[in-house]
């Protein structure tokens, strides 16, 4: 996954190393959950008293909170460039480097399970834990959501403090919160301040590879390394997972975002489960209710709601009757008011969950029971074993792309891809056969089979390559 390292939206970890949703069949014996401590009610009653100190709430999710190293090799590919221009009269060996990063977890379990982040662990060869008493682990990673930048791993270890998970549904702005992690690398760090928002879902951390936003927003300081780290309530209770910040300067500026715990929770269940995450389908596009739409409907111009404007043939939605112009009001109870709550909540439901979806239809209230399907599979594949994306204005921040470079950003190359001694990661494809590139789709409508010619940004180089395919 990608963020931006520079001005704008900056993720946490010092250096970035490295489908609940629903359950995924598995042949092999599922393993089995650890058992969470969880505490639901509300952090106060609506009367707060004078307080002097937290050291009692703070000292206990101390114990808790990890420090995780993580490290992996990096293959520093041949600029395409250069191989176009030699082809194989010389060789041009690749280089490797090693990639250290820091970051944070919180122990979830008296066995071993830590919550962290997938940008904590990714890629990683070798993760290390350190707990507050000093002691020092090899964790294995036991899965990880890039849509979700939710991590699981596990250290062989019993009888050990964990942290009891509060209802982040019941979070109100004003609440104060703690900030526990590992910040920069200076050593465990507890700051303070309250919940600033909540539901932050247009940030577009995840954007790149379509993820599900949900922030928590808090102006307690968080910096580079607190990833993983807890969010918890004034009880000591865990309510998220810190993970992002927006900044200008690459510091705390009081704008920070953690995952909702129940968020994480169940991501991390399938995780354990199957290893993976599957999420729930409908097949309905939806818009915004607008007030002026809304009287033409003959409701109240302040309805809020989502109006079906399209439904996927074949469908969970058609298959249950859905019709476009219904308006959703609610699914399970739970009002949605945005796409991005929508799709949150169908997603959040494995695939074959039932669901009821609350709706008005031709002015009168109704409900229609859903049979979720599973997520259709988007590839991002350009060609065999070569991944793409369109580049965005956050990877051309963080990579010094030249704004006037537009096209597909070439995020993975396989070693096992045809293609990998031709085309490298963070490579834009400019052009392909003579036309201009702005998505998939049309970039593999351009390619044929045989030679053709790409124009392409590599190291601040444009450049045209011969791609032969097959």
């Amino acid at each position: 996954m990608k963020f931006n390292l520079a001005t704008g939206v900056l993720i946490l970890v010092s250096i970035a190393l490295v489908p609940v949703f629903g359950l995924e069949a598995k042949d092999k014996p599922s393993p089995s959950l650890p058992v969470l401590k969880r505490d639901a009610s509300p952090v106060t009653e609506g009367r707060p008293g004078p307080v002097a100190t937290y050291a009692d709430v703070v000292e206990p999710v101390q114990k808790v909170v990890v420090t995780i190293s993580s490290s992996k090799t990096i293959r520093v590919p041949v600029n395409p460039l250069l191989r176009q221009l030699f082809g194989d009269r010389i060789q041009i060996p690749g280089q490797e480097r090693k990639e250290e990063g820091l970051g944070s977890g919180v122990i979830v379990s008296p066995d071993g399970y830590i919550l962290t982040n997938n940008h904590v662990v990714e890629g990683a060869d070798e993760l290390k834990v350190a707990l507050s008493d000093d002691r020092k682990f090899t964790a294995k990673l036991v899965g990880s959501d890039d849509k979700t930048d939710v991590a699981v791993i596990k250290i062989d270890a019993s009888s050990l403090p964990s942290v009891t998970l509060a209802d982040s549904d019941k979070l109100r702005v004003g609440d104060i919160v703690f900030a526990v992690g590992n910040p920069l690398g200076v050593g465990e760090t507890v700051t303070m301040g309250i919940v600033s928002a909540k539901g932050r879902n247009h940030l577009s951390l995840l954007g790149e590879i379509g993820g599900y936003e949900d922030y928590i927003q808090t102006d307690a300081a968080i910096n580079m390394g607190n990833s993983g780290g807890a969010l918890v309530d004034a009880r000591g209770r865990l309510v998220g997972i810190n993970s992002a910040i927006i900044s200008p300067s690459r510091g705390n500026v009081g704008i920070g975002f953690a995952i909702p715990v129940n968020l994480a929770a169940s991501v991390m269940k399938s995780l354990i489960l199957t290893g993976t995450v599957s999420r729930g389908y409908l097949g309905a596009d939806t818009q915004v209710m607008a007030p002026d739409v809304a009287e033409q409907l003959g409701l109240p111009a302040n309805t809020k709601g989502l109006i079906v404007s399209d439904i996927t043939t074949d469908s969970p939605a058609e298959k249950a009757g859905l019709r476009v112009s219904d308006v959703i009001l609610a699914i399970d109870d739970k009002p949605v008011s945005s796409k991005e709550e929508l799709r949150l909540a169908v997603a959040e439901q494995p695939p074959g969950a039932k669901v009821s979806l609350r709706i008005i239809r031709d002015g009168k209230p109704s409900t229609a029971a859903v049979v979720l399907g599973s997520t259709p599979e988007v590839s991002n594949e350009l060609l065999t074993g070569v991944s793409a994306v369109p580049l965005t204005d956050d990877a051309r921040r963080k990579l010094g792309i030249d704004p006037r470079v537009n096209g597909l950003l070439i995020t993975d190359v396989d070693a096992s891809s045809p293609y990998a001694e031709v085309l490298a990661a963070n490579t834009v494809v400019m052009e392909i056969n003579r036309t201009a590139v702005a998505n998939l789709a049309a970039a593999r409508a351009l390619l044929q089979k045989g030679r053709n010619l790409l124009f392409v940004y590599h190291n601040g180089t444009p450049g045209f390559l011969v791609v032969t395919v097959r």
